[in-house]
């Protein structure tokens, strides 16, 4: 058999297993709560699996090994960042959010505001955001089956569309969390079992460190030297990035849609430490694909593929067919995690629209399944009819923008007592309007130099304390919009479960 016939048994045995695994989910999807947040009752472990799952998109899988492959060690700033973002929902939002008994962001933000403007403004970021993260997944399917089997560049993300479509409409969250755990799982050993054959033959080779490599004096010139190098304002940039993948976390709602099914507050901060410890151990693994390919593949610096070094490397490594079958088990995992964020974006954006847009018409299930088939379908159009856009531009962008919108509503939301819905209003339009505006003159080319180009370029450093400070000056001139029930709100999601039940006031 071919190479590219193993990778396609590989990637038709994952489209095969993640439908099997939706399928039995689907017996217990009865309830409309079992499709949004699969009643509340995923214990930490496994929700800790199906986040991890979600959340390491092909960016992780394919993107980190081909950044340390092109510009060295300095690139493993963006693993911590995407990590670290965890930290923080640990420590300001995790329970509390949960506690607060909503199951879209656009329900937190009504409820803690009391206002409908509020609402159908998170509405809109929402999906905003998720169109944005959804796009490039379907984008980097298509490329990734082409390169691995042959086929058109459309057909990865229609396969992908179709799969995810068919478990979120028959199963919801309680599927897709079974379908996110066994993905995490996948991804890890598509990735680790390669490695321990190809570590081998490094030691037996007696080569070089890899980090010891000048991937820049290469084929590709002195091009190849730092993603910042030859920017203006370097150490801004780098600091703006992190205040990106840091905070941005927080807003992806796909990200925290999951923390609705824990069972309670304290259930959701386990969950939080066994994320942590799932993606530090995953995040291991990318950065030696790309340091082993500096030595064994630099020719896809030159060619500018060096985010296929995951799947290109075992079969360069390891003679015959077993290196073929591990390359083959790469691929598959790339499959994994386009199918694993995907399921979950659609999730969260099904759960926005059928709420916020056809809720009044359909109403529970059905509602919720037509918003699935939008939430897929207006982004896999936009993903076939806009090829060539950046798999990573567009990704920046939604962090960007989710670190401007919703990090400011939901610390302040839990935190600040006197947050009112205009101030709420105002924060969220002017972070994203800023943050939006800015990158997307850069991306179109119409970006100045100097400063301004380092402040557009990536604004989050900036768009980020505007947010905020726009809420806190307008929420506190608008004194009189303050939610009428804000003490009790506040009390709700600061009082542990236990307490609460104690007083006879069990949670949503």
């Amino acid at each position: 058999m071919t190479p590219t016939g193993y990778s396609g048994l590989a990637v038709t045995a994952v489209f095969v297993a993640t439908l099997a695994i939706g399928a039995y989910g689907w017996r217990f999807s009865r309830t409309t709560s079992d499709f949004f947040v699969a009643s509340r009752t995923v214990r930490p472990g496994l929700n800790a699996s199906a986040i991890g799952g979600e959340y390491l998109s092909a960016a992780s899988f394919l993107g980190v090994a081909g950044l340390v492959l092109a510009f060295g060690t300095e690139m493993l700033w963006y693993p911590v960042g995407w990590t670290a973002g965890y930290l923080v929902l640990l420590v300001l939002v995790a329970a509390p959010l949960r506690r607060s008994g909503a199951y879209t962001l656009p329900d937190f933000a009504e409820s803690r505001l009391e206002s409908r403007g509020v609402r159908r403004l998170s509405a809109l970021l929402v999906v905003a955001i998720g169109w944005l993260y959804l796009m490039p997944q379907f984008q980097g399917a298509g490329v990734a089956l082409a390169a691995t089997t042959g086929t058109g560049t459309w057909v990865g993300g229609v396969l992908v569309a179709l799969v995810v479509v068919v478990n979120v409409l028959f199963g919801g969250m309680r599927s897709i969390t079974f379908v996110q755990a066994f993905q995490y799982w996948l991804k890890l050993t598509a990735l680790l079992f390669p490695l321990l054959f190809m570590a081998a033959i490094w030691l037996g080779d007696g080569a070089v460190s890899p980090a010891a490599v000048d991937v820049a004096s290469g084929p590709a010139g002195d091009s190849w030297t730092s993603p910042l190098a030859g920017t203006d304002h370097e150490l801004y940039t780098t600091y703006s990035i992190i205040v990106a993948t840091f905070l941005g976390t927080m807003g992806l709602p796909h990200v925290v849609v999951r923390f609705y099914t824990n069972p309670d507050g304290a259930a959701a901060r386990r969950t939080t430490l066994l994320v942590l410890a799932l993606l530090g151990v995953f995040y291991l693994l990318p950065p030696v694909y790309g340091g082993l390919g500096r030595l064994y593949a630099p020719d896809l610096v030159a060619e500018g593929r060096t985010e296929s070094v995951v799947l290109e490397l075992p079969a360069r490594m390891v003679d015959g067919v077993l290196g073929e079958l591990l390359s083959a088990l790469t691929a598959a995992g790339a499959f994994a995690a386009f199918l694993s964020t995907s399921s979950g974006l659609t999730v969260a954006v099904a759960g926005v629209i059928s709420q916020d847009v056809l809720g009044r018409r359909f109403g529970g299930v059905r509602a919720f399944q037509a918003g699935a088939v939008v939430a897929v379908l207006a982004p896999l159009g936009l993903a076939l009819l806009t090829e060539g856009v950046g798999v990573a531009q567009a990704v920046g962008l939604a962090f960007a923008f989710a670190a401007s919108t919703f990090c400011p509503l939901l610390v302040l939301g839990i935190w600040w007592r006197r947050l009112t819905d205009v101030g709420a209003i105002a924060g969220m339009v002017v972070g994203g309007g800023c943050a939006g505006g800015a990158v997307l003159l850069t991306l179109l080319g119409v970006g100045p130099g100097g400063w301004p180009g380092a402040l557009l370029g990536q604004p989050g450093a900036w768009t980020v304390p505007l947010a905020f400070l726009t809420m806190v000056v307008v929420s506190l001139a608008t004194p009189r919009r303050l939610p009428r029930h804000a003490a009790r709100t506040m009390v709700r999601l600061h009082t542990p479960e236990s307490v609460q039940l104690d007083r006879g006031n069990p949670l949503g």
